[in-house]
């Protein structure tokens, strides 16, 4: 399908893709055979007047078994195989709605429908190419907008300030397999969601580069080259995600992988996250966040609960 891919992009048709998290599998319609395959997306929506942010009934692992895992990563950093790692988990929820009600309501800057397979709502978005630009903006970073002084809060935590630094690197380097000129354009801003029982600020960046002229060509082979995206897996990258794999143990499948379109002239992607998947009739919430040396598992635990919700 990346082959697919390259040829609708390089030949000015429209079109919409969806990836797995580690980028092996990728699905690409023209624009038109979406209704035919039931998937719906919306970029940049508008606000549904029936929209209601909350939060579900949520049944997370234990205390005690997030720890284990907290524990096992942290194993891993001392021992010099991560420095960065996106920990996640499945949870279970209950909501009286479906997913198609959930991706009606819901309120999001990127919004994706597969099916009665799974729905998110992504704050996040990946890679968009403008120009012969590139550009990618890693957000990493979650404080409780409640706090006090919040916002001064997490931009002077020395953790959050080294995650995102890590993450920001990241991206540069992988940003410059494809691209030349790399720049970062903002360091650690500040953007605000809405979850229903509070609010939530999240710190992200932006980095841009130059591609050639024929990108269009290639954009199957650029696309899987920055796969998985750095700010939902972590670095080393490789053996990061063989960590994730082991200490994680659930399949993210396309939680966390990237989704996006093609309007005939530019591209623009998000990550997969805030992200509801239906397992065997059973609605399962996959969230989490980044764990580094210097994380606390309480309040790593309790970040992957304030991340259950629906916008």
């Amino acid at each position: 399908m990346f082959d697919r891919f390259s040829e609708l992009v390089s030949s000015g048709i429209p079109c919409f893709f969806y990836t797995d998290f580690k980028g092996e599998n990728l699905y690409c319609y023209t624009l038109n055979e979406l209704k035919n395959h039931d998937i719906e997306f919306s970029f940049n929506g508008v606000k549904a007047s029936q929209n209601s942010p909350h939060k579900p009934y949520h049944f997370p692992l234990s205390k005690d078994q997030y720890f284990h895992k907290f524990e096992a990563v942290q194993e891993h950093i001392r021992a010099g195989n991560t420095y960065l790692l996106n920990l996640t988990q499945p949870t279970p929820i209950e909501t009286p709605y479906s997913l198609q009600e959930i991706y009606t309501m819901a309120y999001a800057p990127y919004k994706l429908r597969i099916k009665n397979q799974f729905v998110c709502f992504s704050p996040e978005p990946f890679i968009t190419i403008e120009d012969n630009t590139i550009n990618t903006y890693p957000m990493k970073g979650t404080i409780d907008a409640s706090l006090p002084n919040a916002i001064e809060t997490i931009l002077a935590d020395s953790k959050e300030l080294a995650e995102h630094t890590m993450i920001v690197d990241l991206l540069r380097n992988d940003l410059g397999i494809v691209a030349t000129d790399i720049q970062v354009k903002e360091f650690r801003t500040i953007s605000t969601i809405n979850t229903g029982k509070k609010q939530l600020h999240q710190v992200s960046s932006h980095i841009s580069g130059k591609l050639p002229l024929n990108w269009r060509k290639g954009i199957g082979k650029l696309l899987k080259s920055l796969l998985p995206a750095g700010s939902i897996s972590g670095t080393p990258k490789k053996r990061t995600v063989e960590i994730i794999e082991e200490v994680e143990e659930y399949g993210r499948d396309y939680f966390t992988g990237v989704f996006g379109y093609y309007d005939g002239e530019n591209l623009y992607s998000a990550v997969a996250i805030r992200f509801i998947e239906n397992i065997n009739g059973t609605l399962v919430y996959k969230s989490g966040g980044g764990i580094t040396s210097e994380s606390d598992c309480e309040k790593e635990y309790q970040e992957m609960i304030d991340k259950i919700y629906i916008p």
